[in-house]
């Protein structure tokens, strides 16, 4: 039973290529019988004929991916290019651990625990890159009051 000129009309009036028309098994002496556009849209409406999903890629294992690096995985070192300053540079590190230092400065200079004398010191300090953190600076701070006390 061919089918061919079947199949082209239905690709066309399904507007999809011809490997993606189905006919019913049970109905295909009724689809032969069929030659003209009316026909094939009367079998196309009682679905004797029909349009076959489109094959395409699954998401899923994407998604799953997506979910994991989400949640911070699949982050190691055969994950990386590049090297630890281009993923987050020094001078974007630099800013964000002067800036702290500063505000917490600031704050100790304007509640007047610290001196604009010794704002002025710990600030160059920290300029010249000598603590490695705003907590660094917090205790060096401390030490340095307690020893000017004595």
């Amino acid at each position: 039973m061919n089918l061919k000129v079947q199949r082209r009309i239905a690709s066309e009036l399904l507007k999809c290529g011809s490997d993606r028309v189905w006919f019913n098994p049970d109905s295909l002496d009724q689809a032969s019988k069929a030659i003209t556009r009316e026909d094939i849209r009367g079998l196309i409406k009682k679905g004797i004929i029909k349009k076959k999903q489109a094959i395409g890629v699954s998401r899923g294992r994407a998604r799953i991916i997506a979910e994991k690096k989400r949640k911070g995985r699949r982050t190691g070192a055969g994950r990386r290019r590049g090297t630890k300053n281009a993923r987050f540079p020094k001078k974007k590190r630099w800013m964000i651990k002067i800036r702290s230092q500063r505000k917490v400065l600031k704050g100790l200079r304007d509640t007047e625990e610290i001196t604009r004398k010794l704002y002025r010191k710990f600030y160059l300090m920290a300029k010249g890159g000598i603590f490695r953190s705003k907590n660094h600076m917090s205790n060096f701070i401390l030490k340095f009051k307690e020893r000017e006390e004595q």
